[in-house]
């Protein structure tokens, strides 16, 4: 199962790395900095906390495996994810296998660098049929949007896509409210601990992941 996880992040990294082309800069899907001896932290109380919850995301999500917050079952992510790859490939059919009771799903730092027109139509129509997909198999599912993480002015600077965050975090919030699910916008959190931003200016040190967890938690109305 890992091995064909790993194969579908390879096939959608291939793509974007030949195709992503958007906003004017030619660059790669974003992927997690080089992981550093001062990562790991004490988190079985999250563990425990979110074993039967489900996130399913890009790199910034699978910094929560990464950085060893939560167990790898209970992440479905990878570096490139699309809300379109998320369809191409096995992760519905696995997400559902897995029989969460919540889904958090983040997706959309890859999707706005999308080289066509409308990338943000584009992105959010794939992941109304994402969300679709994921309660015909788990009906009695929570499921959660969280918003695209902003970046640092600097990354924002090289990749001017990134210009497109609130836009594109305005138009989850109305999916999320079409479809009936769940919406939290992550722009207060990140704001309030920049210092947590790693050296790429788009992804999050070690230190972020509990706090997001807790943030989450805060959040939820049940």
């Amino acid at each position: 199962m890992k091995s064909k996880r790993w194969l579908a992040t390879g096939i959608g990294l291939a793509v974007l790395l030949g195709m992503l082309t958007g906003c004017g800069n030619e660059r790669p899907a974003a992927s997690l900095p080089e992981k550093t001896g001062t990562d790991s932290m004490p988190s079985s109380s999250y563990m425990e906390q979110y074993g039967t919850s489900l996130f399913l995301g890009d790199s910034i999500t699978e910094g929560l495996i990464y950085h060893d917050v939560l167990k790898e079952e209970n992440v479905l992510a990878g570096a490139g994810k699309t809300a379109e790859f998320a369809l191409m490939t096995e992760d519905v059919r696995e997400l559902i296998d897995r029989k969460p009771e919540r889904v958090y799903i983040q997706l959309g730092s890859d999707d706005i660098l999308w080289p066509t027109d409308q990338p943000i139509a584009y992105s959010l129509a794939h992941y109304g049929e994402l969300i679709d997909k994921i309660r015909d198999g788990l009906p009695k599912a929570r499921i959660t949007l969280l918003s695209v993480a902003p970046v640092t002015d600097e990354a924002e600077k090289q990749e001017p896509c990134y210009r497109t965050i609130a836009a594109y975090n305005a138009g989850l919030e109305a999916l999320a409210d079409e479809k009936r699910v769940d919406y939290l916008d992550l722009t207060p959190l990140v704001a309030a601990h920049e210092e947590l931003y790693d050296t790429d200016g788009i992804h999050f040190q070690a230190a972020f992941y509990p706090l997001l967890l807790d943030y989450l938690s805060q959040a939820r109305t049940d």
